[in-house]
């Protein structure tokens, strides 16, 4: 039953994770319920979203929404940032980071619902040498808050390419999928070494994870921008109810 639970809710994450990240609002409770401890339901979870941002990284290549100029550059932050951020949590504990990324996902979500034409449209420019030097900035920042905690990075991403770039929410997601690739791959790498991955629960997990990831990025491509920004704004007070109740009901 345990599986069934799983496997079910690697579908809906990767689904979610696909257009608008998120996807660990469902996937990690899940291996948390099956009761994995915190250190190997994170790297249970990084090995089947890993498999499911392959897939859906893969779709968008074919789609034609990736800016191969933009992604050369960054990639290799955003793994140094994640191979970064998992030799942090692997011997610290990431509660303490939960109100910062609370207020910041909260900021996001509002700024999005108030700017209403925000990420509707793609006003991509030739990038200058700062929109370069910014992106690397953003790049291993998220990579390693990828890498130490993880909710919140596809909101965290999309949000950057769109006001970095000039990118509409499709190919903010579209690009955004490709970096969340590279930390999630490079933080898979340490936890698979250091024992941290339950086979028994990553396999199917990653299986329906790449069929939600399909589903997902099919979507994404299809529908458009206006279709991709309400979720994502519904995503990220998610996320932000969800981390506050948490915290308040460990306070309490």
């Amino acid at each position: 039953m345990s599986l069934v639970i799983i496997c079910f809710a690697g579908f809906f994450a990767a689904l979610v994770d696909s257009m608008v990240g998120g996807g660990g609002l469902i996937s990690l409770p899940a291996l948390l319920a099956a009761g994995l401890p915190t250190h190997l339901a994170l790297g249970t979870n990084k090995f089947a979203s890993s498999t499911g941002a392959v897939s859906s990284s893969y779709h968008y290549f074919k789609s034609g929404n990736l800016n191969k100029k933009v992604l050369t550059r960054l990639v290799p932050f955003s793994l140094i940032g994640s191979l970064i951020g998992v030799n942090v949590v692997l011997g610290l504990n990431p509660d303490f980071l939960k109100a910062m990324i609370i207020f910041l996902v909260a900021i996001i979500g509002i700024y999005t619902l108030m700017n209403k034409n925000l990420g509707l449209e793609d006003h991509y420019k030739e990038p200058t040498a700062l929109s370069y030097m910014q992106g690397r900035i953003m790049a291993i920042a998220i990579g390693f808050y990828d890498g130490f905690f993880g909710p919140g990075t596809g909101s965290f991403l999309i949000f950057s390419l769109i006001k970095l770039f000039g990118f509409d929410f499709k190919k903010a997601a579209a690009n955004g999928k490709v970096l969340n690739l590279a930390s999630n791959l490079a933080a898979l790498f340490l936890f698979l070494i250091n024992g941290k991955v339950v086979l028994y629960y990553a396999v199917p997990m990653a299986i329906s994870m790449m069929i939600g990831a399909r589903v997902g990025t099919h979507l994404a491509v299809t529908k458009g921008s206006k279709f991709i920004k309400p979720i994502f704004v519904v995503v990220s007070f998610t996320l932000v109810a969800k981390m506050a109740f948490e915290m308040l009901s460990g306070v309490i």
